[in-house]
């Protein structure tokens, strides 16, 4: 297996994905919602982060967090949320049949995917072209035709900040002239 290692540049900008187990479609669902809310909430109170875009699918979430001058500790945060939320919702969405000798051993309910994925910001560049990812990635997966329709995301806040029009990437074509479509 291969000697991966994760970025922990202190105070970094990262972007993630992170993937409810065996893609359940079950993030979106109102108590999720409430769920992943409240543990957020309470991790941050303990291990601060600045959430700046978040985009929440039903089977997955993006998100870039920028975290504390001097601070890298980006897993311990996931770690914590997904347990966090797992607690929470574990009466409704764990299915025992699903449990296996390594996910016992890992103390793991069958919510999540074990790991997440993890992206080190490298510049304004690349910072612009990870937000734009977030707010188009429900169009991408088809769950609505115009970025401004899907509720689960903070386009809206961006709107509001004017960083974005409201029609922005009104239609796919548009979003993959920009550039970003790949």
């Amino acid at each position: 297996m291969p000697n991966y290692r994760r970025s922990k540049t202190k105070g970094g900008t990262y972007f993630f994905t992170v993937v409810a187990y065996r893609r359940q479609r079950i993030l979106t669902l109102p108590e999720s919602r409430k769920f992943l809310r409240r543990a957020i909430t309470e991790i941050k109170t303990r291990y601060p982060f600045e959430g700046v875009a978040w985009v929440l699918l039903p089977d997955h979430l993006h998100t870039i967090w920028t975290l504390p001058d001097g601070d890298s500790q980006f897993s311990k945060r996931w770690g914590l949320i997904k347990a966090n939320f797992s607690k929470q919702a574990k009466g409704l969405f764990h299915r025992e049949t699903w449990m296996n000798d390594s996910k016992i051993r890992h103390r793991e309910t069958t919510i999540w995917q074990r790991r997440f994925w993890e992206h080190q910001i490298r510049d304004e560049a690349d910072f612009a072209k990870h937000v734009d990812y977030i707010h188009y990635n429900p169009v991408k997966h088809g769950y609505v035709t115009r970025v401004r329709d899907w509720p689960y995301s903070t386009f809206h806040r961006f709107v509001q900040s004017d960083v974005y029009r409201n029609g922005w990437a009104g239609t796919k074509e548009e979003f993959e002239d920009s550039g970003y479509g790949e």
